[in-house]
């Protein structure tokens, strides 16, 4: 953080030739805090509502600590994600409360306690095989203060297993849809309900599937309307584009 910058503000503040309104908004846009390896962007909550989330793959465990600590001295909430249960044990030597879902790779501390949304956002896999993609999403929804609902195991194979479900997928008001394999499952999704759908393709499949391409490309030639798509086996992404759609409904 600037602090000479900081100080300017906070005079103008002072002497009332400045809103503290105005000076928020001025606040989004100080620099960030250079770590040397990272630039910690400490205002992003300010722009965005939540802080910066921490991708730890490609990261060592020294470098991810040092960023939770710089983090922490600025926020009462994080989230991490792709962390392994030895970068946990290390978060966890500073925020003894952060929380570790190894099936999501996921890592949060939540200080504020943030109260849970009244829309839902509904998380829906075609197989089990994706419920790792889907649980990321789900994690990085709730982390955010998203009230999340989960619908497993409910692919085109069987579709009556979907369609046994349609009172839930109407009840949600944004649906996160997970599916690897020939990817058809939000589409499906898409011509029964009338709310935003975010497509998810995953990597699973066998080799003609090329590593979730496959899924991907139906994913965007889906002809059903109001599904939009995130990259492969990307459960991040769809849980925070999820999450603020969420919140226009919650205003």
């Amino acid at each position: 953080m600037d602090t000479t910058k900081l100080q300017e503000l906070l005079e103008q503040v002072k002497s009332g030739g400045l809103s503290v309104e105005a000076a928020l908004e001025r606040l989004k846009a100080l620099p960030y805090e250079d770590l040397g390896f990272a630039r910690l962007d400490s205002h992003r909550s300010l722009r965005q509502g939540f802080p910066e989330v921490v991708f730890c793959q490609g990261k060592t465990t020294e470098q991810i600590t040092t960023i939770v600590e710089k983090s922490l001295k600025h926020h009462s909430d994080l989230l991490l994600t792709r962390a392994s249960p030895e970068v946990y044990l290390a978060v966890k030597q500073i925020a003894p409360e952060a929380m570790f879902s190894p099936l999501a790779r996921t890592i949060v501390v939540n200080r504020s306690q943030r109260q849970p949304t009244d829309g839902k956002v509904l998380i829906v896999t075609a197989g089990t095989a994706d419920i790792p993609v889907a649980e990321e999403a789900a994690g990085t929804a709730e982390a955010l203060g998203s009230s999340t609902d989960r619908l497993y195991d409910v692919g085109v194979a069987g579709i009556h297993r979907l369609l046994d479900q349609q009172e839930k997928l109407r009840r949600a008001r944004v649906l996160v849809v997970v599916a690897g394999m020939d990817g058809a499952l939000p589409s499906v999704v898409g011509g029964l309900v009338d709310k935003p759908v975010i497509a998810v393709p995953t990597s699973v499949g066998y080799g003609a599937s090329f590593g979730g391409l496959a899924a991907l490309l139906t994913m965007l030639n889906s002809c059903a309307a109001g599904v939009c798509v995130v990259n492969i086996d990307n459960g991040f992404g769809a849980g925070i584009l999820a999450h603020r759609i969420n919140l226009l409904g919650e205003k």
